[in-house]
């Protein structure tokens, strides 16, 4: 009998298998295994440079490969069937909502390489995920960059996760605002050495201390159990266990959020935000490395190779990544208003940046194109005793000795008297809600009639609510209010016209009305601008830099990037126009600093000198944070997320400052893998008398620590503020490490130090 089957259609199905195969996948790379099953979920990560190979992925806790969210009904849909199309190395995924996915799973060396390439029917999608991916590792975990590590010697294995490009973000499909909220979390690194008490668990959150304006109080828990939080690329579940999450957003459409940064104090209550769409700015192309590695050599081996093969952000000092720890290298804080030896005192000590601390705030002004001396460099805010300098004279003497000069900025705050904020406001501010002016109004006029009262008796920003910061904008004049009726006709309440210098003018019904989004008070007064006025002021600062020779920016007020409701995007994409425009004036390092760390931020930022004084670390207690917490709770976040953790602006020198004390001091910055902001008073270092010896003994730290001559097994003992270290260069390849007495003296032969040869 004739099969009913053409022989065309035989030889079809045949070719086809093998290509296209609805079972399960491995994948591989030089350290790391993962298997995904036939419905699109991880259920297997593994260790594969061990043997055993160590299972890290738990068996009741599958992973799903990709998940679909909506935001609309605030639902997850998960992969319920999973294709593999085996020449095309990518995965059909399937979803109960009829929605089909087809995800590129590429193996390389030492990642694999996850993306998005189309969703179709979307079927109400507005956001994908990547994950959540859930590991068995307990100890710590990095939210801002999304890494699970194991640090012990037994087990020295990490899992994480990198964004490929800046619509990818780290943490979950539903945040708000695309930014995390900053908080404390429950979570032991050690449930044997740190056991959490009985009333505590794991994945417990609380609210951060103080009020929530003042940021040295935020710091209240000293345990450490108590874990601050920066993101949430990586989270811990009730059992301690930590998962990996990113997401990508459709921001075509309009999104309306109810945001603030720290939720759960009064003082930071969360405002409702109108999210302006961003044509273009879609989630397919999403893309994601998944990696595995040992723990101890992931940053250099397997980070930085992603970050190289994907052409990531890297930023470079002295012919080394920023992110090694080789080139964690401690600033300056200039005070006093004095900078006659200021070049010459950091050039002893090895040191690379100055930050102008006794300057102003340095606010955005487009208006001065950049020249912010003046067209001929004509203010003169360095003093010295031959004669004052300008930014540019200044950074003239400091580029030969290869140090870079830097300011204090407030971010993108645009403050009263600047070009786009008065007296004549850009079209281009953020708003947090339009309305409809319902009658025309005249110069005078203080009844101000829109359509919708809704939200407008929120209060300026989420950010402390100032109340002399709340305002809407007519045509280019800002409007004072406080307050809205109830009942119609709804009406503005204490009205004040002209607001900021702007000039009264009379506005016709049906005109817009836009409740601005702003920054805080204390001196960081400001609107904040749109997305696209934020990419000119992101060039802005670029050719401020080019122009003065500012190469080192410390932007304090970092979290106004967040306000534009686009969250760790935004900050990407400040970053991203910033050094595009760095690199056309070919400016070969900019130095970042900031007021915090986001997984936005982490490829661009150098350093992140938060903080000082005892609230960072005692010199004299020997202890991270003897004020608050705030030191362990930096360090604890940086170092999980393999960035420098800091001191902040601290260890002044002074007439009773010793050697042993600063020897101290780069042990532990050594060790622990920090950097800080030494301030810089040139009066008062003049009234040391052993500063020559101390500018020596850092110099010796500082090229030792550049020679990447202290092994891992060293740095544990130069972390532990109970011992006291003496350094000896003996010549350029060698050095000699002694431990003493904590006043340095009896000194005894610890380690032989070497030149790592990588590191001429």
């Amino acid at each position: 009998m004739k099969s009913p089957f053409s022989t065309s259609l035989f030889l079809s199905l045949l070719l086809s298998f093998g290509t296209i195969c609805a079972h399960s996948q491995d994948f591989s790379t030089n350290y790391f295994k993962i298997h995904i099953n036939e419905k699109g979920w991880i259920t297997s990560m593994k260790n594969t440079t061990t043997q055993p190979q160590r299972e890290f992925s738990p068996a009741e806790k599958p992973s799903p490969l990709l998940s679909l969210y909506d935001s609309k009904k605030k639902y997850y849909f998960k992969p319920i069937k999973a294709t593999f199309q085996k020449s095309k190395k990518t995965f059909l995924l399937h979803y109960a909502n009829g929605s089909v996915a087809t995800v590129s799973v590429v193996p390389h060396s030492k990642y694999i390489k996850l993306t998005l390439l189309a969703l179709s029917p979307r079927n109400g999608v507005d956001n994908v995920q990547w994950g959540s991916y859930h590991t068995n590792i307990t100890n710590l975990f990095g939210e801002v960059i999304g890494v699970a590590r194991d640090t012990s010697d037994t087990v020295n294995y990490a899992i994480g996760m990198l964004a490929l490009n800046d619509i990818t973000i780290g943490g979950t499909a539903d945040l708000e605002g695309d930014a995390a909220p900053f908080q404390y979390i429950i979570h032991t690194p050690d449930k044997k050495q740190f056991p959490l008490p009985a009333h505590l668990h794991e994945g417990q959150v609380f609210p951060i201390g103080g009020d929530g304006i003042s940021d040295v109080a935020f710091y209240s828990h000293y345990e450490p159990y108590y874990r601050i939080l920066y993101g949430n690329a990586a989270f811990v579940d009730k059992e301690g266990e930590i998962y990996l999450t990113y997401h990508a957003r459709n921001r075509t459409v309009k999104n309306d959020i109810l945001f603030s940064l720290i939720p759960f104090l009064p003082t930071n209550k969360p405002n409702h935000q109108e999210v302006e769409p961003l044509p273009g700015v879609d989630f397919i192309g999403s893309s994601i490395a998944l990696w595995g590695s040992p723990d101890s050599t992931a940053l250099l081996d397997v980070i930085q190779n992603i970050v190289l093969s994907e052409k990531l952000p890297y930023p470079t000092i002295n012919g080394k990544w920023v992110k090694d720890p080789a080139r964690y290298i401690p600033d300056v804080s200039a005070k006093g208003g004095l900078y006659d030896s200021t070049l010459s005192y950091v050039s002893q000590m090895g040191f690379k940046a100055i930050e102008a601390e006794d300057l102003p705030y340095f606010k955005v002004d487009r208006g001065n194109g950049g020249y912010i001396d003046g067209l001929n460099f004509e203010k003169k805010p360095f003093k010295k005793t031959s004669g004052s300098l300008s930014h540019k004279e200044f950074t003239d003497l400091a580029r030969p000795k290869g140090i870079l000069v830097g300011r204090h900025t407030i971010a993108t705050a645009l403050a009263q008297g600047t070009k786009d904020a008065s007296p004549i406001p850009s079209d281009s501010l953020c708003y947090q809600q339009k309305r409809v002016l319902m009658k025309a109004i005249s110069a005078t006029d203080t009844l101000i009639e829109i359509d919708d009262p809704t939200y407008l008796d929120e209060i300026a920003s989420w950010e402390g609510h100032c109340e002399n910061l709340n305002m809407v904008k007519i045509g280019q004049e800002l409007i004072h209010y406080l307050g809205v009726s109830t009942t119609p006709p709804y009406r503005l309440l204490r009205v004040k016209r002209g607001y900021w210098g702007t000039t009264p003018s009379a506005h016709s019904a049906s005109e817009s009305v836009y409740k601005l989004q702003v920054t805080i008070n204390y001196g960081y007064d400001g609107l904040i601008p749109n997305i696209y006025l934020q990419d000119k002021i992101a060039a802005y600062y670029a050719d401020v830099s080019h122009i003065n020779g500012i190469h080192f920016m410390d932007l304090d007020g970092q979290e106004f990037l967040f306000n534009s409701g686009h969250g760790y995007y935004s900050v990407k994409r400040f970053f991203r126009k910033m050094f595009e425009r760095a690199d056309v004036h070919r400016i070969p390092y900019l130095r970042v600093s900031g007021a915090t760390l986001s997984e936005g931020s982490w490829h661009y930022q150098s350093v992140w000198n938060v903080g000082g004084g005892t609230n960072m670390y005692d010199l004299k207690k020997r202890v991270w944070g003897s004020t608050t917490s705030e030191g362990k709770d930096i360090r604890d976040v940086a170092f999980s997320n393999y960035f420098p953790a800091t001191f902040g602006v601290n260890f002044g020198m002074n007439a009773n400052s010793t050697v042993a004390d600063y020897e101290h001091i780069q042990a532990i910055s050594v060790g622990a893998g920090a950097t800080y902001l030494m301030e810089l008073n040139q009066k008062s270092i003049e009234s040391c008398p052993q500063k020559y010896d101390i500018f020596k003994a850092i110099r010796t730290w500082e090229n030792a620590r550049a020679a990447n001559a202290f092994p891992r097994w060293v740095k544990k003992e130069l972390s532990n503020p109970d011992n006291q270290f003496h350094l000896v260069q003996i010549d350029t390849y060698t050095w000699k490490l002694y431990k003493t007495d904590r006043d340095g003296q009896n000194p005894t032969l610890f380690s032989v130090l070497k030149r790592d040869t990588k590191y001429p």
